[in-house]
């Protein structure tokens, strides 16, 4: 592994900081652990922490011996001097004393002794960096070391590799009790440079950042070349059909499948050519349910994926049927196993989403659930290191974790219990929101008023860059698509199911206003206009359903049909006559589907500040009748503006009503010709 370190960006470092009153000590841990924390085969999502022992004044101006120690919710990768928070030394110290401490105490004692009291949580093993003497400490989840430990034989394996320059400390969970022990195995023999925590992870020392560093890279760089000697193939291959399902078919099937309690996941697709060799192995259900790579890959991942039967083309409806039986499967024995640990657990333990959240799939690759694309993204990246140490282990020995028991209390550890009842999602969260026209006006509002619901948002419009301003400061996706085009949508949607798994709020809301006397235009103008006005909307509904019914839990259609639909103006029947198609559109989906849980209903709106309607078109028919800009935008029973957010939130609304299909809702501030009767 390359060694990243530079003494000029270390005195980069010490110069900026100190700008901020920050000492070089800790501006060095600052920049040492960004070193670590950027590269996901040491440090993966929280897998991993560092520390420094100086000095700092306390609020009155008194030096004072701390520990500055990464804290909880902070990313390695990109740390601040806020993200160690400084704690006590002395008070510290004095808890090795202790013969036992619980969790919640030690997590109590280390924020009673915190310098600053908004400061995070620091880590959950700050005791072990606290009781062990080194200046600098760095901890990482090396899969190349977590690869050695992960063997029948690992102990023996470390050692061969890294000798007597480090101490092997056996498999504890974190907490007062490991910190115990590495001291314990520290203190035997003071000479070491570091510790191997078997099937856990590697600590390295020094009395500066740099020579912590360089052990770490050293030991890290040990492991690669000992697993380089292993067997090349490591897992002889199944024979797979010749054509296998494409992801955009296969995902929407098992994200319908793992909508547990009638709330979805959210998915993360990933392949490789080493994925492809995991999966696609003959020995795949003995060594992919031995558990993960290092044990807090549990909290994210659960301890087992599951394995699913090859997606062949033309036979997705076996698929769907064997994958079903095997989803129940998982459930049942995920049930027992809780039962089975939790009738000895004390306190009791609240049961978890028994669904998996890792979905092996021959001959295609690996998803990674999640309740939203953030956590489903981070545990896909935990499939992936899984995939990466367990080929490792097993090309030099045979893959071997912890015991059941052990995976139980990491998933079920008090520490992350307490974060359920502290926990509570958004009403839209877990659910996929795909909104057309999204890169201005009423799209984009739409497409930040479903954000702000928790969805996860796609935004499409013919214009990418639009689109991409839109869904950028959302965390969304956006694809250029012109919905004229069945092929682009299907593509778009292809690529939406592929990305998240599948859809559930389909806003088709792209729309133009093409004027004219209706005996008098062209039959261009109105072709153009149903074009976009009525096909679009059928283009992007069809493919909305084949997905919806693939995934078999419902779904949500939402059309923008404008009031022309109802209340058609003088000289725009080109724009009116396609939305009155579309508004009877709408109540055709909602008649055909509606026994498949699919909802279907429109936003009336008209008269919108920013949307539909440009500044030109507006002048345009309030100069007609002697009005002025402001009288037209005012023009309504309640004399109130109408903005964008307005029909944004009537989209909203319609997607929350779960018993309403075939509905209209009106946003306009009142225009009685337009209501519906």
């Amino acid at each position: 592994m390359q060694n990243l370190w530079s003494d000029k960006d270390a005195k980069t470092y010490i110069r900026t900081y100190a700008r901020q009153r920050v000492n070089a000590d800790l501006a060095l841990r600052v920049y040492t652990t960004r070193l670590l924390g950027g590269e996901p085969r040491l440090v993966l999502h929280g897998g991993g922490n560092t520390s420094v022992k100086t000095v700092v004044k306390d609020i009155l101006g008194d030096p004072t011996e701390v520990l500055c120690v990464k804290g909880s919710g902070w990313d390695m990768g990109n740390i601040e001097p806020a993200g160690l928070p400084a704690v006590r030394m002395e008070p510290l110290l004095r808890m090795s004393k202790f013969k036992t401490l619980g969790d919640e105490e030690m997590v109590n004692a280390q924020r009673l002794n915190l310098l600053d009291s908004h400061s995070p949580n620091p880590s959950v093993e700050t005791l072990l960096h606290a009781f062990l003497p080194a200046k600098f400490i760095d901890h990482t989840h090396s899969n190349a070391v977590v690869a050695l430990t992960d063997t029948a034989n690992g102990l023996q394996v470390s050692q061969e590799v890294f000798g007597k320059k480090m101490g092997y400390v056996p498999y504890i969970m974190p907490g007062f009790d490991l910190s115990k022990k590495a001291m314990e195995v520290f203190n035997q023999d003071p000479s070491v440079e570091g510790l191997i925590l078997i099937n856990h992870g590697i600590f390295t020392f020094g009395n500066t950042a740099k020579e912590a560093y360089d052990r770490m890279l050293n030991c890290v760089t040990k492991a690669e070349k000992r697993l380089a000697t292993g067997k090349k193939t490591v897992f002889p291959g199944i024979r797979l059909p010749k054509k296998i399902a494409r992801v955009a078919d296969i995902a929407p099937i098992l994200r319908g499948l793992t909508a547990h309690n009638g709330k979805p996941l959210i998915f993360d697709f990933r392949t490789s050519k080493e994925i492809l060799s995991y999966v696609n192995g003959k020995q795949i259900k003995r060594y992919s349910q031995q558990g993960t790579a290092t044990p807090e890959h549990v909290i994210h991942a659960k301890a087992l994926p599951l394995v699913t039967a090859v997606p062949e083309v033309g036979k997705l409806d076996q698929f769907r049927t064997q994958t079903a039986k095997d989803v129940q499967k998982y459930i049942k024995t995920y049930g027992s196993y809780f039962a089975r640990h939790n009738a000895k657990a004390k306190p009791k333990k609240t049961k978890l989403d028994p669904t998996p959240r890792v979905f092996l799939v021959p001959g295609v690759g690996l998803f990674g659930l999640g309740t939203s694309k953030k956590k489903a993204s981070i545990t896909a990246d935990m499939a992936v290191a899984n995939v990466e140490v367990i080929t490792a282990s097993e090309s030099i020995g045979t893959f071997k974790v912890i015991s059941e028991k052990d995976r139980f209390d990491i998933e079920y550890w008090s520490l992350e219990q307490a974060k359920l009842a502290a926990g509570s999602e958004k009403t839209l969260a877990r659910r996929v929101c795909v909104v057309t026209g999204g890169g201005s006006g009423i799209g984009a509002a739409t497409a930040q008023a479903f954000a702000a619901e928790g969805s996860e948002v796609c935004v499409l419009d013919r214009n990418l860059k639009a689109a991409e301003k839109v869904a950028g400061p959302l965390g969304g996706l956006a694809i250029a698509c012109d919905v004229t085009n069945d092929k682009q949508v299907k593509s778009a949607f292809d690529i939406i199911s592929a990305t998240f798994g599948g859809m559930d709020i389909v806003v088709s809301n792209a729309g133009a206003a093409w004027q004219g006397r209706i005996a008098e235009v062209d039959d261009k103008t109105l072709r153009q206009s149903f074009e976009l006005n009525f096909w679009a909307h059928q283009n992007v509904a069809r493919h909305a359903v084949r997905i919806m019914t693939a995934q078999g839990y419902g779904g949500c259609l939402l059309f923008n049909t404008s009031k022309q639909a109802i209340n058609p103006g003088k000289d725009f029947g080109p724009y009116g006559l396609p939305k009155a198609a579309t508004l009877f559109l709408m109540r055709q989906y909602a008649v055909d589907y509606g026994a498949d849980g699919i909802r279907s209903n429109a936003v009336n709106a008209d008269r919108i500040r920013s949307g539909l309607l440009t500044d030109k078109m507006i002048k345009s028919r309030s100069g007609a009748r002697g009005l002025s800009e402001a009288d037209y935008m005012g023009g309504n029973l309640l004399g109130r503006e109408v903005y964008a957010q307005d029909v944004a939130q009537a989209f909203v609304d319609l997607a929350k009503a779960e018993k309403t299909t075939a509905a209209v809702s009106t946003v306009d501030g009142g225009n009685i010709a337009a209501a519906l009767r």
